[in-house]
C-alpha cells in the first residue's frame, strides 16, 4: 500500500489511495450502490465497521473511501470521514467533542451557521458557547471554564480573514485537556495543515476549494485514528449524513487539480487585491496575502500561501453604492458560496453596535478567469458608482 509520506502534495492528489485497479480503469469507477454482499454466512456474522471493508454505504464505500484517504493524506491526518455537506461535517465534529452541560469557546470569525449551531441548537442541551476575538490569546484564556471541552477556530475566516495563532491556542488548550477543531476550508490543505500545529480535528466544507467546480456539496472531518474511529461509529453512522458515491467521485476528480487551482486562485486574488488597494474609491481591502493585512506575520508563520477569497470596503460605504457595484459587474456573479472556478461577489453588512451607522462591505471569491479581465471588469464597475 502506498505511503503518502513518500509523496508530495500533487502526487497524492493524482495517485494516492488508488492501489486497486478496478478492471485496469485509469479513473476509479463509481460504486453507486447501497449494499455489498457476503460470500457466506460466516463472513456475514463477523461483519465490521472497518471503513476499508465493504458492507453498507452508510458505513463505507470504495469510491467514498478513495476520496477520504486522499484528503486525510493531504491534511497529514490519520483518517478522514466524508459527509453530505460542510455543516454535517462541522456539526458531527463539534458533537464528538461535547457532552451535556459542557462549554465551548468559538472564535468570532467562524462561519455563521456554525455559530448558530453552537449558540441556538446546542443550547437546548445545556451546552454553552462563549464567542471571543480569536486574535487574542488572552481572550481565549479568560473564557476557559472548568467544563470547557472544545475550542473551535476558523483561520483564516471567510469574511474579514482574521488570522488566529494556531500553535498558541493549541498550547493553551492542551494544558487544560481541551479539544480543538479548526475549519480549514479557506486555506485548504494546500496552504495550511493545522494538524501539524497540534489541532485535534480539521473540518472542511468540501463544497468550496476541495470541490472547486460548484457542482457538489460535501464536508470532511480529519484527525487521529483514535478520534476518527469514535466519530465515524457514532456521529458518522448514527446521524447518517454520508456522502453519496457520485459526489465522492466528483470530489476525486476535483482533487486532481487542487494544487493548480489554488495557485491560480492565489495569483489572481493578489493582483485583484493590489488593484483594489490602490483604487481611489476603495477605503480598505481585507486579504491575507497583502502586506497591509494585520495578521500577515502569522500568515507567514503558519501558512504556505493564501487563497482566492477577499473583501473590501468602498469609501462611500453605503448600501446603495455596494449594491450598485455588484449590479454593474459583468464577469463577477452575485452568489453566496465561494471556492469555485467562477468569480463571485456579494454585499454584506456585519452587525453593528446600537445607533452606529450601517456600513457595507463586499466579499469576492476570485476565480480562475484571466486576472486582467477581472480587473477591467472591476474598473468599469467602479467608474459607474
Amino acid at each position: 500500500m502506498s505511503n503518502s509520506k513518500d509523496w508530495e502534495f500533487e502526487t497524492i492528489c493524482q495517485r494516492f489511495a488508488e492501489e486497486k485497479h478496478f478492471a485496469q480503469a485509469v479513473v476509479p469507477p463509481i460504486f453507486q450502490n447501497s449494499l455489498f454482499v457476503y460470500e457466506d454466512a460466516e463472513k456475514f456474522s463477523g461483519r465490521t465497521t472497518d471503513p476499508d471493508v465493504w458492507d453498507y454505504t452508510r458505513v463505507s464505500n470504495p469510491t467514498i473511501r478513495i476520496a477520504e484517504r486522499k484528503i486525510a493524506a493531504l491534511e497529514k491526518a490519520d483518517d478522514c470521514r466524508l459527509f453530505s455537506s460542510g455543516m454535517a461535517a462541522i456539526s458531527a465534529a463539534i458533537l464528538s467533542c461535547t457532552r451535556i452541560n459542557t462549554h465551548v469557546i468559538c472564535t468570532n470569525s467562524a462561519y455563521g451557521p456554525t455559530r448558530q449551531f453552537l449558540s441556538q441548537y446546542l443550547s437546548r442541551f445545556g451546552i454553552e458557547t462563549t464567542f471571543v476575538d480569536g486574535k487574542s490569546l488572552d481572550a481565549i484564556r479568560e473564557a476557559i471554564r472548568p467544563n470547557t471541552s472544545l475550542i473551535y477556530l476558523e483561520t483564516p475566516g471567510s469574511m474579514f480573514f482574521d488570522i488566529q495563532d494556531i500553535e498558541g491556542i493549541v498550547a493553551i488548550a492542551k494544558t487544560k485537556n481541551i479539544a480543538t477543531i479548526l475549519d480549514n476550508s479557506n486555506a485548504s490543505p494546500y496552504f495550511q495543515n493545522p494538524i501539524e500545529f497540534g489541532v485535534d480535528l480539521v473540518v472542511h466544507s468540501a463544497t468550496k476549494y476541495l470541490g472547486g467546480h460548484s457542482d457538489l456539496i460535501a464536508g470532511a472531518v480529519c484527525g487521529s485514528l483514535e478520534r476518527m474511529s469514535v466519530l465515524r461509529n457514532e456521529e458518522g453512522l448514527l446521524l447518517g449524513a454520508i456522502l453519496d458515491p457520485f459526489a465522492a467521485w466528483l470530489l476525486i476528480r476535483s482533487l486532481r487539480t487542487l494544487a493548480l487551482r489554488m495557485e491560480r486562485h492565489q495569483a489572481n486574488a493578489l493582483r485583484v487585491a493590489q488593484f483594489l488597494e490602490s483604487h481611489p474609491k476603495v477605503r480598505k481591502v481585507f486579504y491575507p496575502g497583502l502586506d497591509s493585512h494585520e495578521g500577515r506575520e502569522l500568515v507567514k508563520k503558519q501558512m504556505r500561501g493564501t487563497s482566492g477569497l477577499l473583501s473590501f470596503q468602498l469609501k462611500d460605504a453605503s448600501r446603495d453604492k455596494a449594491f450598485a457595484l455588484c449590479n454593474n459587474l459583468k464577469l463577477f456573479r452575485i452568489g453566496c458560496s465561494w471556492g469555485g472556478h467562477e468569480s463571485l461577489v456579494i454585499p454584506f453588512s456585519p452587525p453593528s453596535e446600537e445607533n452606529a451607522p450601517e456600513e457595507w462591505f463586499l466579499r469576492s471569491s476570485i476565480g480562475l478567469e484571466n486576472a486582467e479581465d477581472l480587473i477591467k471588469d472591476l474598473s468599469q464597475a467602479l467608474k459607474k458608482i
